[in-house]
């Protein structure tokens, strides 16, 4: 499951004043909360996945369509019977999470394949728009020094590095498919292996940066990876499970407004999403102007 990530105090209280603004004060799992014409539209209770929202929401008030927000839900357990049951119309998912929601066991693991699983898997009256580019998912992290040196683009290149590689993550890491036993089974590369307990937070960059560790489990989103000049590596042979931004929509979603939400996919790019992810963090700005300010350089404001 994708899951919230810490923001700063001051964030979450300019984050948290805009979603009631935005939503009055009806429950966010009320449904419609006033003109049944409108489209609702939900996020997660996880700032990047509010200001993609927040992209659709201003996309589609710009050709004049009349959205209803009902953002900060929670998770998939809190909003996903609400899409199934017609009271949400449009929400920002992540296709492998929302795969493995409907079928835990699926063996769809690269991006091409989760999303042909996912349009199979969608329940009646629902179905997946365009995927982005996008993506918001574990990833092997190096320094861009390191990254130069070997010429590193893809995991697999790590095969070529001679000195001696240790990968940085959460302890349970160690015994996951993702760990050393996978990379080297996906791979053919051997690591050793340090616990640092912050989930690819401040600590894991500071032993990159140090030299400590050579490799870390970091998602592709997060603002550390720009802020810091790292590098993800291309995972080819699927050994993290493809997270794209996919937008999901009712069956009843107006086909010109699914064009709308189809361009803005098609705009985001991976760095794109880094960047708006940055601009909340760093700058601790709303996602209402981080929308604007995206919209208006794609040229779909």
């Amino acid at each position: 499951m994708h899951l919230k990530r810490t923001v700063t105090p001051l964030l979450a209280a300019v984050a948290t004043a805009l979603a009631l603004a935005a939503c009055g004060d009806s429950d966010p799992l009320s449904g419609g909360g006033g003109d049944g014409d409108a489209i609702v539209i939900g996020s997660q209770d996880y700032y990047s996945n509010e200001i993609i929202a927040e992209i659709y929401a201003q996309a589609l008030e710009a050709e004049d369509f009349e959205v209803d927000r009902q953002f900060r839900i929670g998770q998939r357990e809190a909003y996903v019977p609400e899409l199934e049951s017609g009271e949400i119309d449009l929400f920002p998912e992540y296709s492998g999470p929302l795969l493995q929601y409907w079928e835990a066991e699926t063996d769809a693991r690269l991006s091409d394949d989760v999303y042909a699983a996912l349009t199979d898997a969608m329940p009646e009256g629902l179905r997946v728009l365009d995927q982005s580019e996008a993506t918001d998912q574990d990833s092997y992290v190096v320094t861009r020094d390191f990254a130069e040196k070997w010429e590193l683009t893809t995991i697999a290149d790590l095969a070529d590095v001679t000195d001696q590689l240790t990968l940085g993550a959460n302890s349970e890491a160690e015994s996951r498919p993702n760990g050393p036993r996978g990379l080297k089974n996906a791979y053919g590369v051997e690591v050793g292996f340090a616990p640092i307990e912050d989930g690819g937070g401040p600590l894991t960059v500071k032993a990159l940066k140090d030299g400590d560790i050579q490799l870390a489990i970091i998602y592709t989103a997060d603002p550390s990876i720009r802020s810091n000049d790292l590098v993800s590596l291309e995972d080819t042979e699927g050994l993290f499970l493809a997270s794209h931004v996919v937008p999901v929509a009712s069956d009843d979603l107006d086909e010109d407004a699914a064009a709308v939400i189809n361009r803005v996919s098609a705009a985001m790019t991976a760095d794109e999403l880094l960047q708006l992810n940055q601009r909340s963090v760093d700058e601790e700005l709303p996602a209402q102007q981080i929308a604007a300010d995206w919209l208006a350089d794609a040229d779909l404001g």
